[in-house]
């Protein structure tokens, strides 16, 4: 489900954003009032209404690759890790691509028919603060590529790529390593599958709306093991799984059309629980904080599935709080009911909002929680998504 890409992302450019970041100050608002410009000065990338997506076996290792005949995809990793002391981190790495509809027809070479975006978030919990970094690209010209046959993308510096593992039993894993460096932050990482992976709705074809046409193909991998270091303004700390739990979650998704016309965002958890269970629940909001659907999925440790139907998921704001930088109020608490039990949410830095103006233009919530039973217990940890409280959220 996570994956914020707001209009620009979608928009067709005859010239599209420079592959380079932008810089600080002015630089950055050129870029941004550039890169609006071009918008402004094209048709509208919306050339008709979606058609509902097939149901469908997904073929791996072809579907963990890219999927340029449909508009939206990302690959996600949120997970948390532990570093020699005790010290506790939250990480989320996320790249997206975007197909560019106005430019499909044109027969220039130098056309971007395809964007990739980059997020990279660390949540260091000693520190109290979230550190953020972000890329953007057009396809091609060795600059920026998403793989079809595979995961296997690069955007600039950045990367993420997937190669087999063999899991006890013959089942086949995956092995996902993630190198991004930024000017504040740095993630190299190794997440090694425990388990099979996990198809979210019907075999893989997740409804996210009222409408047939509301739906994507959506995958996760939980309980994946970490490895590697995070680096904070050029420190580095190496990852270490004897000084505390260090497990990863992964979801693709990619789709036509996903949001409803009434639907201004998402709130969406991801849990990893310490028994080796997994749980996914999320719900499309309205303006008024109504649910306009709802769905996930729990696996047992045994790897029994239960998919949730809409009515049966319900989330409860139990805490909220009101960031400095967007004056957005999110509900950083929740009590979320699912077949599968009712559990609590609660965040565990409240500051972990993310400003992405300078590539999808959305700003929203994400960060490392823990999850509680009924009783009040810990029982396990991922990371929980808000989008659209700033403002509505455009795919």
């Amino acid at each position: 489900m996570p994956g914020p890409v707001n209009a620009l992302s979608a928009t067709p450019s005859a010239q599209p954003p420079s592959p380079a970041q932008p810089g600080p100050g002015l630089r950055r608002r050129q870029w941004l009032a550039q890169a609006g410009l071009w918008a402004a000065a094209l048709p509208a990338a919306w050339p008709g209404a979606a058609q509902a997506l097939p149901a469908r076996a997904l073929q791996f290792p072809r579907d963990h690759g890219s999927h340029p005949g449909l508009r939206t995809e990302w690959w996600y990793i949120t997970g948390q890790a532990w570093s020699a002391g005790g010290r506790r981190w939250g990480f989320q790495v996320t790249f997206f691509r975007s197909r560019v509809d106005g430019t499909q027809s044109l027969q220039s070479a130098f056309a971007a028919r395809q964007l990739l975006f980059a997020h990279a978030a660390l949540t260091d919990l000693q520190g109290g603060r979230l550190l953020h970094d972000e890329r953007i690209a057009r396809a091609g010209f060795g600059i920026a590529e998403a793989a079809e046959h595979d995961t296997d993308i690069r955007l600039q510096d950045w990367t993420l790529r997937r190669t087999d593992l063999a899991l006890p039993g013959g089942a086949r894993g995956s092995r996902y390593t993630a190198h991004l460096e930024g000017s504040q932050l740095g993630l190299q990482l190794t997440c090694d599958s425990t388990q099979p992976l996990l198809l979210q709705g019907q075999q893989g074809l997740s409804r996210k709306g009222p409408d047939a046409v509301q739906a994507s193909y959506y995958y996760s991998q939980p309980q994946l093991a970490v490895r590697g270091s995070l680096a904070v303004q050029g420190q580095r700390f190496d990852i270490d799984p004897a000084a505390g739990p260090c497990r990863a979650w992964m979801d693709h998704e990619w789709s036509e059309a996903l949001l409803h016309p009434e639907a201004v965002g998402w709130d969406w958890i991801g849990m990893n629980l310490q028994d080796g269970s997994a749980l996914t629940a999320f719900r499309l909001r309205r303006a008024d904080g109504s649910a306009l659907w709802a769905g996930g999925s729990w696996r047992s440790a045994a790897g029994a599935l239960r998919i949730f139907a809409a009515p049966e998921v319900r989330f409860e704001p139990l805490r909220h709080w009101t960031s400095p930088h967007s004056g957005a109020r999110y509900p950083v608490a929740w009590r979320v009911h699912t077949p599968a039990g009712r559990w609590e949410v609660r965040s565990l830095l409240d500051a972990q909002e993310l400003d992405s103006t300078a590539s999808t233009g959305a700003i929203y919530w994400e960060g490392l929680s823990t999850l509680h039973d009924e009783g009040g217990s810990a029982v396990g940890q991922g990371y929980l998504e808000m989008t659209g409280y700033a403002r509505a959220l455009r795919l």
